[in-house]
């Protein structure tokens, strides 16, 4: 017998690209991800290709933007929209403006 999980993800992502529209590389955050570093770290926002995902401390900030590039990579089977990049912003402090 196989395991469920795969079979489960390519239906959640088939759905995902067919139904969700702009909220879908939200919904695909904790697929993406996995369950243990979604319960730390929510998408919140999605605009111009980029996924905002808020953290809760600069510790783990730091460790996800070193993985960043699996994190795209583990997206982009399971969205119709694209995400280009992903920024992290701690929980509860406001973002700098650029000058």
């Amino acid at each position: 017998m196989q395991p469920a999980g795969p079979t489960l993800k390519k239906i959640f992502a088939e759905t995902l690209r067919r139904e969700a529209g702009d909220d879908a590389p939200l919904l695909a955050w904790p697929v993406a991800c996995g369950a243990k570093v979604a319960a730390k770290a929510t998408a919140i926002s999605y605009a111009d290709g980029v996924l905002t995902v808020e953290v809760l401390d600069a510790t783990w900030q730091h460790q996800l933007q070193e993985l960043h590039h699996q994190y795209l990579a583990a997206l982009k089977p399971v969205t119709s929209q694209p995400v280009n990049a992903i920024k992290f912003v701690v929980k509860g402090r406001p973002e700098r403006l650029s000058r």
